[in-house]
């Protein structure tokens, strides 16, 4: 049985705003961005951005790399106590690791329409022949999350139309 969490929408906003700083570090280094924070006790124990280009892992998604980082402080695989925020929509890799671990809730910022895991294309989370389920609290910093992914795209695009040597 999931926890029912009743949500603190201002503590859920600020720790949104913190991965909202770890995905400005994934755009610095040219990756995709998007950040997390893991919360236990209303205390971040672990953080992580996109770095699957760098890192040449393409399991290394926001969620994964603060999701490993939590896992080794804990010294446990399992982290039932633990809040994820992300400031986009988990994929299936993500939200399957995430339920492997057993978290008891995640939040997100933007929606994604072409992988989102957690309701937008399916919703693993919710999936009844699984047998762990998590509390899904969407869209928080909303603007702000897909903002700065239209902003990064958007540049993206311009680079990729500038000619060489400009």
């Amino acid at each position: 049985m999931t926890p029912t969490f009743a949500p603190d929408l201002e503590a859920d906003r600020a720790f949104m705003r913190l991965a909202l700083d770890q995905a400005q570090n994934a755009w610095l280094l040219g990756e995709v961005p998007v950040g997390a924070v893991i919360v236990k006790d209303g205390k971040v124990i672990a953080t992580g951005y996109n770095r699957p280009i760098g890192d040449h892992d393409p399991t290394a998604h926001a969620e994964i790399v603060a999701l490993r980082q939590a896992a080794h402080l804990l010294g446990n695989y399992r982290l039932p106590e633990c809040t994820l925020y992300v400031t986009l929509e988990p994929c299936a890799m993500c939200a399957m690791a995430l339920l492997h671990a057993r978290f008891a809730r995640v939040v997100f910022g933007a929606r994604d329409p072409k992988t989102g895991a957690a309701g937008s294309v399916v919703d693993l989370f919710a999936e009844p022949r699984l047998n762990h389920h998590c509390d899904i609290t969407p869209q928080i910093e909303q603007e702000a999350c897909s903002a700065l992914l239209q902003d990064f795209f958007r540049a993206r695009r311009k680079e990729q139309k500038r000619p060489e040597g400009v």
